[in-house]
């Protein structure tokens, strides 16, 4: 089943001034089929928004967690939801 999803991610950790958005920007166009965004959040934090199937979606989810990412990852908290639409692509913000 890979139905269309909105996956919404705060990712912890030194994720802020690593190249953390644009390596994970360059992982969603590997995966294909996602669009959204990553953002850097004023409390250290960067918040992830990725529509797509839901296997995509579980895949960044899990490069998220477990993957080869600049900084360091210290927890990823996510929600699930239907997708809103209106994102082009994957971008940076």
């Amino acid at each position: 089943m890979n139905d269309e999803v909105r996956l919404t991610a705060w990712v912890r950790g030194r994720v802020q001034g690593v190249g953390f958005r644009w390596f994970t920007r360059a992982k969603a166009l590997e995966i294909g089929g996602l669009s959204g965004f990553a953002l850097n959040l004023d409390d250290g934090r960067v918040q992830v928004v990725a529509e797509g199937g839901r296997a995509g979606c579980e895949s960044l989810l899990h490069w998220l967690r477990e993957g080869d990412t600049p900084g360091r990852v210290d927890g990823v908290t996510e929600i699930w939801d239907t997708p809103r639409g209106g994102y082009e692509s994957f971008a940076i913000r």
